[in-house]
């Protein structure tokens, strides 16, 4: 056995047999890029057998990315394993506080040469909330009428008059308001809309916003703002303005001064306080390509962090659904005609946020007791071309979008509500999500979802525990329509959700999509759903909801209160058996975690 030191605290034990194990002792101040370099030379060069794994024992500390690892085929057979407060982040902090009146204000450095935008903050490793008008979302205006050939919507006066400057004649948006947003409850999602200009009328104001999301929301029929005669219409808060930032908990980011206020929380102190703002939008690009994947990798024991996802600063966001948002979309007319299903008039072509982790023709890729948490986009994505790869007895919290996504979820060059088949396509098959927590998923995007699976097969979904979601807890499934997928054969099994629809309805705690033959849902715990006073109808939620174009599922054994499912537009051979209150005790113990 050699003994090997070489820069950045690495000490390698090398051996040249098969099956002889090779370690690689690393801290904080390594860098992660050059251990994978690292790692990877010694099997080109002999030093380690190419059949032997290699492990990368990762000592307690935060490892500071500037730009996401990229692993790859020749990286194959390494373990990870990270000491008790491993951190990898994608953030950097923020220091040298000041305080100005009620709040305090610090220079926000460039990184990498660049300045940069961000739209969250972590003090103390809790999340401060971007300013907004609102402190209880139960107390959001609601949109009085909607403007689709001018592309405006009335809202009441007061709810935007503090971001316009009244000085001017043209009713201009203030300096500090330029980067303002309105955010809106739409149904199952929530759209991120730019603020262009104001323009008030006595009581009521006009707003108009950015493109591309103005065109897109104004176009397309579903989901949309809410326009009803009992008072319930769309509800919607405005958000990242100087003139919001009144209460401790809130910040804003000057972007063109580059500063950042932030008004205190009781009990912080902005001497002592660790501030943190995220700069990379993905951790690790686990990518391989067909015939030749990324396999038998592990992570243990690592907390992924830090991360954003700023299109919606750039772009807006206006999601179909689970938050995969729209590039196109309009009303299609005529509308179509479909065999036992509504007429369709909605057409869209969407695109996934980024997320911590992406994974594309992978083989094996596990994360093990590994946590993901304050994250601007979603948690892990299997993308496709992967096979196998387990998530077990992880920790999902503080995301701002889906926690886990796996599978396709029709390309952006297919129309999403078409039937979706290309050629030789690398479907997602075989992965396990099992005995971890999701918890606080969707915290940004209302209309994402713990765990969400589209098009893809043998997937098990088994003992976890979901809670304070916005929306769904799980969905399996893609596409509105009867047309064969490649979907199916997976399982949700056992898992316990409850507190679930915290923000939105047209829910359930387990949701299903299109056809997906040998899809088996069974006993599973679903109960305590949130009942938000701004949804658009407070009756439409379920435990269980089998919607447009599911078939070939089997629903059984499923324990939760009432028998309140929802079976909408669905193809034939579902097969419901036992599902509800008289489900048996022992089943509703054995749902969720099994540590627990």
């Amino acid at each position: 056995m050699n003994i090997k030191h070489y820069a950045l605290s690495i000490i390698s034990l090398l051996a040249a047999n098969a099956g002889a194990q090779t370690v690689l002792n690393i801290t904080a101040d390594s860098s992660l890029t050059h251990v994978m370099r690292h790692a990877r030379e010694m099997r080109r060069t002999g030093q380690v057998h190419p059949d032997s794994t290699i492990t990368v024992n990762m000592k307690a500390g935060t490892y500071r990315l500037y730009e996401p690892v990229f692993v790859r085929y020749e990286d194959n057979k390494i373990h990870l394993k990270g000491e008790p407060g491993t951190v990898v982040s994608g953030g950097i902090e923020i220091n040298g506080w000041k305080r100005k009146g009620k709040v305090w204000v610090a220079d926000v450095p460039d990184f990498n040469g660049r300045p940069i935008d961000f739209r969250q903050l972590w003090i103390n490793g809790s999340k401060a909330d971007r300013a907004r008008d609102v402190a209880n979302f139960n107390d959001m205006y609601r949109v009085m009428s909607l403007d689709k050939v001018n592309r405006r919507m009335w809202v009441p006066r007061k709810a935007v008059e503090m971001l316009v400057d009244k000085n001017s004649k043209t009713q201009k948006l203030k300096n500090s308001c330029q980067y303002s947003e309105l955010v809106i409850h739409e149904m199952w999602c929530v759209a991120n809309l730019r603020i262009k200009s104001i323009e008030i009328d006595g009581d009521s104001a006009a707003i108009s916003f950015h493109n591309p999301e103005s065109r897109i929301q104004f176009e397309h029929p579903w989901p949309c703002p809410m326009i009803t005669t009992d008072g319930r219409n769309s509800a919607f808060y405005i958000t990242n303005a100087m003139e919001l930032l009144d209460r401790p908990g809130e910040w804003y980011h000057d972007i063109r001064a580059h500063k950042l206020y932030y008004y205190p929380r009781p009990g912080e102190d902005m001497s002592n306080v660790k501030a943190e703002v995220p700069v990379l939008e993905t951790l690790l690009r686990i990518e391989g390509t067909q015939g030749r994947e990324v396999a038998d990798i592990t992570f243990e024991g690592i907390t992924f962090s830090h991360t954003g996802w700023l299109r919606p600063s750039t772009h807006g966001h206006v999601p179909l659904q689970a938050g995969m948002y729209l590039t196109d979309a309009y009303k299609l007319r005529p509308q179509i005609s479909r065999v036992d299903n509504h007429k369709l008039d909605n057409q869209g072509w969407i695109e996934r946020a980024d997320a911590a982790i992406e994974l594309t023709h992978t083989r094996n890729v596990n994360f093990e007791q590994c946590t993901f948490t304050h994250l601007g986009g979603s948690g892990i994505d299997y993308k496709e071309g992967c096979t196998g790869g387990k998530v077990n007895g992880c920790t999902f919290t503080d995301i701002a979008m889906n926690g886990y996504v796996g599978g396709a979820f029709s390309l952006p060059a297919y129309e999403t509500h078409m039937h979706f088949s290309p050629e030789n396509y690398p479907w997602c098959t075989g992965q396990v999500i099992s005995n971890s927590l999701f918890q606080n998923v969707g915290n940004e995007d209302w209309g994402c979802l713990a765990i969400v699976v589209g098009f893809a097969n043998h997937v098990q979904i088994t003992h976890n525990e979901i809670c304070e979601v916005p929306y769904s807890g799980i969905s399996v499934g893609w596409g509105w329509n009867r047309w064969p997928t490649e979907c199916g054969h997976n399982l949700v099994h056992a898992n316990k959700i409850h507190h679930y629809a915290k923000h939105m309805y047209d829910v359930a705690g387990i949701y299903t999509l299109g056809e997906q033959y040998g899809t088996v849902i069974s006993e599973n715990a679903v109960s305590d759903i949130y009942a938000p006073p701004y949804a658009h109808d407070p009756h439409h939620w379920f435990y269980l909801y089998t919607d447009e174009g599911s078939r070939g599922i089997k629903v059984r054994d499923n324990w939760c209160p009432e028998e309140k499912f929802l079976k909408n537009a669905c193809g034939p051979d579902n097969v419901w058996t036992n599902n509800g209150p008289m489900v048996s005790d022992e089943i509703k113990k054995r749902a969720g975690r099994k540590d627990k």
